[in-house]
């Protein structure tokens, strides 16, 4: 299959009239073929004017032709798995098996909005039925269900190229919920990301979706991001990325005429709590974990955990030296950019410089002529840590910094210095988690997801996760960017008052001929009105 380097736009491909620039190998810095072509105003303008046209008519499609849409992605991502697990291994210097099993979420994450869209209950249908006697007004008949914005910005993300890129999650749940959505490529990885493309494209023309409901943008830098974001039709922004990123789009959505809905997944240091019990119990098994945790993918996971909690004594030294050890004898990894791996060198050199800050252990030299970094291990006190902001930064890469504390009082006022985070994770027994209710209360604060005896990197697409937190790990902490709940960021309600029965979109008819779960006048059934109520369990 050829590589064009043009972006998409609907069906067809954009003329070749931007900067050209090429991705790299991580692990070489070489350059690969072929050049992509940069996006300009016009076709941004063109994709969103295509895709503006295209929103009435794929938004009114039936939630089962969503579905069939969404599962043929799936299907199209597959047939080109061999291509696309050589040429994302090029551009990320991600082994192969982490790429196949990318791709595998990727597809079932399609699947799984699809199973949701067919079912139809998320539609949160809700009916208050009129009461023409209710006095001194008589009641009208009000029926609501959510109904999608309109055109959506999708960012892809560089630490993923699957399932945080074109095909990713932002894109899915848009979808899902009746978008046509407007792509923008990561300059990492355009090569990955054409071929998503045309799975995507080429789903669109087997399932007769209107043009425009899909398009790909390519850009050397930070232009054509910009102006999909300032253009006036599109209604939403999906972005995972850096802070300074983020923030930087976040500005251009609340300064526009129509502030823009802006869904923005940024730093998180996901901070790790290991308390008395479980450091006495598991500290070699929670020494692995951790390293495992911290290095997997160059710690290149926004779940990666940078600063990990501990307490002071013979048990915490013994852990920090198992881990030591580990990261001591960690191989050279190869960063996904030149951006992250000056980032990176920058921020491990300044930590180091940093006073009361130690670092403990680093990993192999860096040999080779790409993108290439050492592990990193630092450690310092609870007062230092609390004196000094920026050790509250994000590191992106692999490093991670060792906090002692040797009182309660101290891990306490650490949890509520923090920023908001994705993850917060204990280490404990069951007696900690009695001793430390309090920490526990100062946590759910923090961050969106909470987890116990475990690790954070590893985000299960299903119903009840939430990957999102209080800002500035996100933009809007009421959200999740993956899971079931990823597809309310991109949809409203509307009410429709006194509308005839065959006016009325299907999920608010009295016969419920999708057979959804809806409320109707306080109460959860899926029966039809008029038939016998029966209250959902």
């Amino acid at each position: 299959m050829e590589l064009e380097g043009k972006s998409m736009i609907g069906s067809r491909r954009a003329a070749a009239r931007g900067e050209v620039f090429h991705a790299a190998n991580p692990q070489t810095g070489e350059k690969l073929d072929p050049g992509y072509s940069s996006a300009s105003a016009d076709d941004v303008n063109e994709a969103v004017q295509l895709a503006a046209d295209a929103a009435a008519e794929y938004g009114a499609r039936a939630g089962k032709e969503k579905g069939v849409f969404l599962r043929e992605i799936a299907a199209q991502l597959e047939k080109r798995a061999e291509p696309i697990v050589a040429r994302a291994t090029q551009e990320t210097a991600l082994p192969a098996a982490r790429i196949q099993s990318e791709l595998g979420r990727t597809s079932n994450q399609l699947r799984f909005f699809a199973g949701i869209i067919e079912e139809g209950s998320w539609a949160m249908a809700r009916i208050d039925r009129a009461d023409p006697q209710r006095k001194p007004l008589p009641k009208p008949d009000l029926r609501s269900m959510l109904r999608p914005l309109g055109p959506v910005a999708v960012f892809c993300a560089s630490n993923f190229p699957l399932a945080f890129s074109v095909a990713g999650g932002d894109t899915a749940s848009a979808l899902a919920a009746g978008n046509p959505v407007v792509v923008k490529a990561h300059p990492a990885h355009p090569g990955t990301a054409e071929l998503a493309g045309e799975a995507i494209r080429d789903a669109a023309r087997n399932c007769e979706i209107p043009e425009g409901v899909f398009s790909l943008l390519f850009d050397a830098g930070n232009f054509a991001g910009g102006e999909l974001v300032r253009h006036p039709l599109i209604k939403a922004v999906g972005f995972t990325g850096s802070r300074a990123g983020g923030r930087a789009l976040m500005k251009i959505a609340e300064s526009r005429s129509e502030p823009v809905a802006f869904y923005a997944e940024m730093s998180s240091v996901n901070p790790v709590f290991i308390l008395p019990g479980a450091l006495r119990e598991r500290r070699e098994a929670i020494a692995e974990g951790l390293f495992g945790s911290a290095t997997t993918g160059a710690g290149q996971f926004c779940t990666k955990p940078g600063v990990v909690l501990l307490e002071e004594g013979e048990a915490g030294r013994g852990l920090a030296k198992s881990l030591a050890e580990r990261f001591a004898a960690a191989p050279e990894f190869a960063l996904l950019t030149s951006g992250i791996q000056t980032a990176y060198a920058s921020g491990t050199r300044a930590r180091a410089q940093e006073p009361g800050v130690r670092k403990t252990a680093e990993g192999a030299p860096i040999e080779g002529s790409g993108f290439g970094a050492q592990a990193a291990l630092f450690e310092t006190d609870a007062a230092t840590y609390l004196a000094h902001d920026d050790l509250g930064a994000e590191i992106f890469g692999p490093e991670t910094l060792l906090v002692y504390h040797s009182q309660h009082g101290d891990i306490l006022e650490i949890a509520r210095r923090l920023e908001g985070h994705l993850t917060a994770t204990i280490h404990g027994t069951e007696e900690d988690l009695r001793n430390y209710a309090d920490l526990v209360a100062i946590l759910e604060t923090k961050a969106g997801r909470l987890i116990f005896n475990g690790f954070p990197t590893g985000v299960e697409v299903c119903h009840a996760m939430v990957h999102g937190g209080p800002f500035p790990a996100t933009s809007d902490g009421r959200t999740s960017s993956v899971g079931g709940q990823a597809i309310y960021r991109f949809t409203r309600p509307v009410c429709f008052q006194g509308f005839p029965q065959a006016a009325l979109p299907a999920e608010l008819q009295d016969a419920n001929p999708l057979g959804i779960l809806r409320q109707v006048d306080g109460k959860w059934t899926r029966d039809a009105l008029g038939a016998s109520s029966r209250a959902a369990s």
